[in-house]
């Protein structure tokens, strides 16, 4: 049970019932994550998800429609989560800079489990996130699925950041892009680290990706735009 009032609002297309209003809902969420981070999503299906919480494959069923919508809800719930915490760490600080690096932190740092949300485990989902997030928009119907609103919470977290560096630079062209490829790219960086550790210069020691995007976003964003 969460120990915050929290209540994050998540498309209702995502789910056929809301899982975070039962606690067979809320144990759905907390072992299909587990189940994905130890099968990885293709292995991943509501039979087995059925036989780890003792109730028939049909009970999943009655929340989700299919595992791709399970996946989408999960990333949906994630990029949330990520969205309340970057609010409350920005919110009293006047300088656009320093709300720019707290807000690279958040986007780029390794994940802490947040122990308000019980049902969640969001070391794991954000390595489910890092590791299978592209299945949920790397598909056929992506454009019919984002026209439904299932990537809004994604979106808005970029429009956030952006509307940040516009108060640094009004005149930077390109700043949904700087955005974007700061959140894909650092987990790139963190998935190379962990299994292709040669592609990158990641330092175990230091906070190597956040400090580069950093580096890399004031460079591009204080540069002189051209005439």
């Amino acid at each position: 049970m969460d120990k915050l009032n929290v209540k994050f609002n998540i498309s209702e297309q995502t789910y056929l019932r809301d899982p975070d209003s039962t606690e067979l809902g809320r144990k759905i969420i907390f072992h299909g994550i587990q189940l994905i981070d130890e099968l990885g999503f293709e292995n991943f299906t509501f039979k087995k998800l059925g036989a780890c919480i003792g109730s028939p494959e049909s009970s999943v069923y009655r929340y989700f429609e299919n595992k791709h919508m399970f996946l989408v809800y999960l990333y949906c719930w994630y990029w949330s989560w990520i969205e309340y915490k970057l609010l409350f760490s920005i919110i009293n600080i006047g300088s656009s800079e320093e709300q720019l690096r707290k807000a690279i932190h958040y986007l780029t740092a390794v994940i802490e489990e947040d122990h308000n949300f019980s049902h969640v485990d969001e070391v794991k989902l954000d390595r489910i996130v890092m590791n299978e997030g592209s299945k949920t928009y790397h598909i056929k119907e992506i454009d019919q699925e984002n026209k439904k609103g299932y990537f809004q919470v994604y979106k808005r977290v970029v429009q956030r950041v952006s509307e940040i560096i516009l108060t640094i630079n009004p005149d930077f062209e390109f700043s949904h892009m700087l955005v974007s490829t700061i959140i894909e790219g650092s987990r790139q960086q963190r998935f190379f680290s962990q299994h292709l550790p040669s592609l990158t210069d990641v330092d175990k020691d230091k906070d190597s990706i956040s400090e580069f995007y950093e580096q890399m976003a004031f460079r591009v964003i204080k540069t002189e735009t051209k005439n």
